[in-house]
């Protein structure tokens, strides 16, 4: 039996099954199916909380920034941070995990995970999280993928590795260079429900530069829209996800 295990390989009829398994979770890419069948994936929670949340940091020019207007909002956040940038800003992150806000993963560079194997992705994700453990003191529990993209090999790494994957329910597209703080914070509003989770980015390293900008000059318009609706604004660890 063993010779036909190559041609199998060779006829194209395993390969394309292994590669379907592999890709079959980008399906939770597609927020109005994610948002309706994946609760905890998507981040929802308590109808009367949303949860705040920043990819892409710790950028030494425009976090602080944030957190200064956080600070001032008495708002805490969860922030989902590359490794990469981690390494050249443990001081602020040190000051971001001092400050209340919550550390989380987004693995160690911003690469879409499909396009790498169940070793590799392990690996990228393993590394940042000790990143933060090491910069916190304590192992982190939440992960999110580059682009929002899972795999099979993601979610076997985050169960191995002790982290809950969460997305968004809605954004701002605030990574476009023509996104303005008024198209931000529409598009964050078009979609927030209570319950919600956001997403934005603090930091260009992976977007338009000086969107940063853009994001934080939106920032304060959803905050108070928020506040309007009475929901209370908070990391994910306030959140309530779905168990």
């Amino acid at each position: 039996m063993t010779p036909a295990r190559p041609a199998l390989l060779a006829s194209g009829t395993v390969l394309p099954g292994l590669a379907a398994l592999h890709a079959a979770p980008v399906i939770s890419t597609f927020g109005p199916l994610r948002n309706a069948t994946m609760p905890r994936l998507a981040g929802q929670g308590h109808p009367d909380h949303v949860a705040l949340t920043f990819d892409d940091g710790p950028d030494h020019l425009a976090t602080p920034h944030f957190l200064r207007l956080l600070e001032a909002r008495g708002i805490r956040a969860t922030f989902f941070l590359l490794g990469s940038m981690l390494v050249r800003s443990r001081g602020l992150a040190k000051e971001m995990a001092d400050a209340g806000h919550e550390l989380a993963v987004h693995g160690w560079d911003h690469r879409p995970l499909l396009l790498r194997g169940p070793r590799a992705t392990r690996d990228d994700i393993a590394r940042a999280r000790d990143a933060v453990a090491d910069v916190t003191g304590r192992a982190p529990t939440l992960f999110r993928p580059p682009y929002g993209v899972m795999t099979t090999a993601t979610h076997l790494a985050c169960r191995r590795l002790g982290l809950t994957p969460v997305l968004w329910t809605c954004w701002g597209e605030d990574w476009r260079k023509r996104a303005t703080p008024h198209s931000v914070r529409s598009t964050v509003l078009r979609d927030l429900r209570g319950g919600g989770t956001i997403l934005l980015h603090d930091s260009d390293c992976t977007s338009a530069t000086g969107s940063w900008r853009t994001t934080l000059r939106a920032l304060p318009g959803i905050l108070d829209a928020c506040q309007a609706h009475d929901w209370h604004v908070g990391p994910l660890r306030e959140h309530g996800l779905p168990t």
